[in-house]
């Protein structure tokens, strides 16, 4: 263990290297960063697999010292297997007992008042969820950011479809310390090569055999392996945990991150299990969950171009801190006033009661066309006239040429991998994606809530996807994309029990576009993009029925997609509007 006193920030000290002993003896080991004031101070605890002291750890949050100058006792620990800590790391394994152990052992050190609270994004998001499902006494609240509700759907997958680019990416990314701590440097050479090469192997197949990583990240292989959400997966679901989980939360979210889905998701879900509402006895509860929702890809959480106002990558720091002092200060400082505060796309701040807010209601754009809505020079349109007897737009699917992904909700560069918003002309130039377009709004349209789209459609195949990408198109004609999602046609009734389709038969499905939070401005215009691969945000469906992930590039077949529109089969965008 070392000391150190940081110099310029105010007396902060810091002692690297403490070490936790876990309950079956492993030592992981942190630093803690001790505020000048005589304590004893409430403790604030974040775990992560990046290395406790690289640029990684101080990526979206402000520096660990600059919470310390605030008053607080802050460790921040290598998780299990990683960088310091002793051990073997596999991914979501260990994070419950081990963050559990790890609560306890810092309510416990010199300076603590007893009471933790946990903070995290993305993966360090997850350690604070896991822990917070096993109740440690001492934990008090969690801040948890750009994170998961499971980690199957939403994290690895999306309606069946395999993350691609997150995933191969993150576990290269991973695999790079296991190398390392191995001693491998050839291995080592040779992930951080592929790190910095990462798209070109997302069209490598088959993805489970994608070489790069076998020795230093196997479980790459038992994700693909595990494509349906089995006992695998469902050990380590949030969303199945919810009851267990009852301390106060908030949850922070990015309108362009690929775990927007799940964070909003962890505030509903927690929200109703807390109870807002007391209906015995007729008492209002007082909410203890908040969301606040910005204008922000995975990270480093620079507000994207499409949002009113300036927006500072220190909002989340300063909102967490307000947090941090009205629950474990008892400061008086407004921050449960609106459980949701939502930094619309295009608008700015606004705050709401609950998500989605209770002042939004669905309104349905139908698809039309005279039977060409192929690209966005065909005759494809939106409005809310329910379709009559209109002829079905067409197109065909080849997985050798899928559509590209411009821009979307992935991780964890936008140099790498498809993030934030994008100018579509070049997916949109294509006769392969069916391209439908309302007339330029004459109001302000505000959407706040989840929306989907209900698609009917048939294949000439036995398995396929169908993708959808909701769009912004400016008075210039600037096609700009705000969500985005997917449905693997195995996958459309479950995500346990697949079943194939028949070739040529008509399905109902539902695409799932997640959150939005933007404004449509008045003159601009709503669009939805159909097609059948948004590549290399997710996989491409090969169109066999085969395993995923398993089949090489010589097994693919071309489909034929048939897209229905008529009083029959009403395919329609649902949007969840809020009348100004």
């Amino acid at each position: 263990m070392r000391y150190e006193v940081l110099t310029g920030m105010d007396g902060v000290s810091v002692e690297r290297d403490v070490a936790a002993t876990m309950r079956d003896g492993t030592v992981l080991l942190a630093d803690v960063y001790r505020p000048k004031q005589e304590g004893p101070h409430p403790v604030l605890l974040s775990r992560h697999p990046y290395d406790k002291q690289a640029a990684l750890s101080n990526f979206g949050y402000a520096h660990p010292a600059w919470y310390a100058e605030k008053g607080y006792l802050v460790v921040v620990q290598d998780c299990r297997g990683r960088y310091l800590s002793e051990g073997d790391f596999t991914p979501f394994l260990n994070e419950a007992d081990d963050g559990y152990d790890s609560v306890e052992w810092a309510a416990r050190l010199p300076g603590s008042d007893g009471r933790v609270a946990m903070y995290g994004f993305s993966y360090g998001g997850a350690t604070t969820m896991l822990a917070a499902k096993e109740s440690p006494p001492s934990l008090a609240t969690i801040c948890s950011g750009f994170t998961g509700s499971q980690y199957y759907d939403g994290w690895t997958y999306q309606s069946g479809a395999l993350n691609l680019a997150f995933v191969v990416y993150w576990s290269t990314l991973l695999g790079l310390e296991s190398a390392k701590r191995a001693g491998d440097e050839a291995g080592y050479g040779q992930l951080g090569a592929a790190l910095g090469s990462a798209p070109d192997w997302f069209n490598f197949l088959p993805i489970v055999d994608y070489p790069v990583i076998a020795e230093h990240a196997s479980y790459f292989r038992d994700w693909v392996q595990h494509s349906t959400y089995d006992d695998y997966w469902s050990r380590w679901s949030i969303d199945e945990a919810y009851d267990r989980i009852t301390v106060p939360a908030m949850h922070v979210g990015g309108l362009y991150d690929i775990f927007l889905g799940g964070t909003v998701k962890n505030f509903v879900g927690l929200s109703s299990e807390n109870g807002i509402d007391s209906s015995e006895n007729g008492i209002d509860q007082a909410p203890t969950q908040k969301l606040l929702l910005g204008p922000w890809t995975h990270m480093p959480w620079s507000p994207v171009d499409v949002v009113g106002g300036q927006v500072s990558t220190n909002e989340v720091d300063d909102w967490q801190v307000r947090w941090l002092d009205h629950h474990l200060k008892g400061a008086d400082n407004g921050v449960m006033d609106h459980p949701v505060t939502v930094y619309l796309l295009g608008e700015g701040i606004r705050n709401f009661s609950e998500w989605p807010p209770p002042e939004a209601h669905f309104c349905e754009y139908f698809l039309h066309s005279g039977g060409r809505a192929n690209s966005k020079f065909g005759d494809g349109w939106l409005d809310r006239e329910v379709p009559s007897d209109e002829p079905a737009d067409v197109f065909i699917y080849d997985p050798a040429t899928p559509t590209p992904s411009l821009g979307g909700h992935s991780c964890c560069f936008d140099s790498v991998t498809p993030m934030g918003p994008a100018d579509q002309c070049v997916a949109e130039g294509s006769r392969m994606v069916l391209v439908y377009t309302t007339e330029p709004m004459g109001e302000d349209v505000l959407v706040v809530g989840d929306a989907f789209v209900t698609l009917f459609a048939a294949s000439s195949a036995v398995d396929t996807d169908f993708t959808a990408r909701f769009c912004v198109v400016g008075p210039d004609g600037r096609s700009v994309n705000v969500q985005e999602g997917i449905v693997r046609a195995r996958y459309r009734d479950s995500l346990t029990e697949p079943s194939p389709i028949a070739p040529g038969e008509i399905y109902r499905y539902r695409i799932d576009l997640g959150p939005l939070a933007v404004k449509v401005p008045a003159g601009s215009a709503i669009r939805l993009d159909i097609s059948s691969s948004d590549f290399p945000q997710w996989d491409r469906n090969l169109n066999t029925g085969g395993p995923i992930g398993c089949e090489g590039p010589l097994a693919a077949v071309t489909a034929t997609q048939t897209v229905l529109h008529s009083g029959s089969y009403p395919s329609s965008l649902s949007l969840p509007v809020v009348r100004n």
